[in-house]
């Protein structure tokens, strides 16, 4: 098993374990964390039927008094009416200060359950089991919980860290190709920003043994954390490369159209293109990038169908925007970047226009 310790600057310790089998463990792994005696497991209807029952005994063998939850598949679910309707479920169960949730799914689900968790009665634990790969070597770590509003993805949230994130890779068996494909998404911005021999692997990962490449991952994730938890220092904000522009994409196109990852990919085009102009980025260095995405099968050009014009719309409620200037990531080469403060509408502008199809 490998265990990866984040070490958050303001927020309590925890491990992230990763291996093979893992879910059999939950219950012991869990009991080494926390004391609360409930607890209630919340998934969604895909993943639930794939993997609850083996995470609920694990936790009735050592004697936690469990119950299940299970919600509607996607980002349909991320709303506050969702985030409210859990809340009065877990009212109605009785759960207290002394118990505790777990997030079993990908992205969405993890995302929705701290979100709660971090609300209910002021503030619960959560032990998140991410199922996806984009949710294991990117979501399941960090703390930052949120639902969507009508002007954007993630507007609405908080950050509360997990008391324990359990990695099972076999999990990932399950996912179809397209699934898996966008988690690999995170990983190409990870490496483009800390690691450029972690960029050079991303395509040939192995899918049958992920278990290094994804501890990798969360390594890179943890020790932004560890550095800047809050994005005070504009470390932990370099972690947004390829999102500014990917999560305007994903709202313009309709929720649900685009996978989180698939946004993502078009974003980090855009990102590299942006790099281009403001931070040195070589031409050949943005075609490896464009070149990388392609080879792990994600999409490089946004479809004619979705409108340019909600893309900016999205883009002008993007959090990272401050007294109305972007606060955007650029990279000057494969394997560091930075924050750049003089990044322009019209840069944007021209960046989805070299990404559009």
């Amino acid at each position: 098993m490998i265990a990866i310790t984040v070490r958050p600057r303001q927020s309590a310790i925890y491990e992230a374990v990763v291996r093979e089998n893992l879910l059999r463990d939950a219950g012991a792994l869990v009991r080494r964390s926390l004391k609360g005696a409930r607890c209630i497991v919340v998934s969604d209807e895909n993943v639930a039927p794939l993997f609850a029952e083996r995470v609920i005994e694990s936790l009735r063998q050592e004697s936690f008094a469990v119950e299940l939850i299970t919600i509607a598949l996607g980002e349909t679910s991320k709303t506050l009416s969702q985030a409210g309707a859990l809340c009065d479920q877990l009212c109605a169960a009785g759960l207290d200060r002394s118990s505790f949730l777990i997030s079993l799914g990908g992205g969405v689900v993890l995302d929705l359950v701290g979100f709660v968790a971090s609300i209910f009665l002021r503030g619960i634990p959560y032990v998140s089991v991410p199922t996806t790969l984009l949710a294991q070597i990117d979501s399941c770590i960090g703390g930052k919980t949120g639902v969507n509003s009508v002007a954007g993805k993630n507007l609405i949230g908080s950050l509360h860290q997990p008391a324990l994130v359990i990695v099972d890779t076999d999990t990932l068996q399950s996912l179809p190709p397209r699934i898996w494909n966008e988690g690999l998404a995170e990983a190409v911005k990870h490496g483009i920003i800390r690691d450029r021999a972690l960029f050079d692997s991303v395509a040939s990962v192995n899918r049958e043994d992920p278990a290094e490449f994804i501890a990798r991952n969360l390594e890179i994730k943890a020790g932004l954390i560890a550095e800047d938890e809050c994005e005070e220092k504009d470390v932990r904000a370099l972690l947004n490369f390829g999102h500014t522009v990917g999560h305007a994409i994903e709202h313009a196109a309709g929720l649900g159209t685009l996978l989180h990852g698939e946004a993502v990919s078009l974003g980090i085009v855009a990102a590299a293109h942006v790099s281009v102009r403001r931070a040195g980025l070589s031409l050949g260095e943005c075609e490896r990038i464009i070149a990388m995405l392609r080879a792990c099968h994600l999409p490089t050009e946004i479809p004619p169908g979705i409108s340019r014009e909600k893309i900016f719309a999205a883009l002008m409620h993007d959090k990272k925007f401050r007294n109305g200037r972007i606060r955007f990531v650029v990279t000057p080469e494969i394997g560091r970047a930075h924050l750049a403060e003089n990044v322009t509408l019209e840069d944007l502008r021209e960046a989805i226009r070299l990404t559009s199809a």
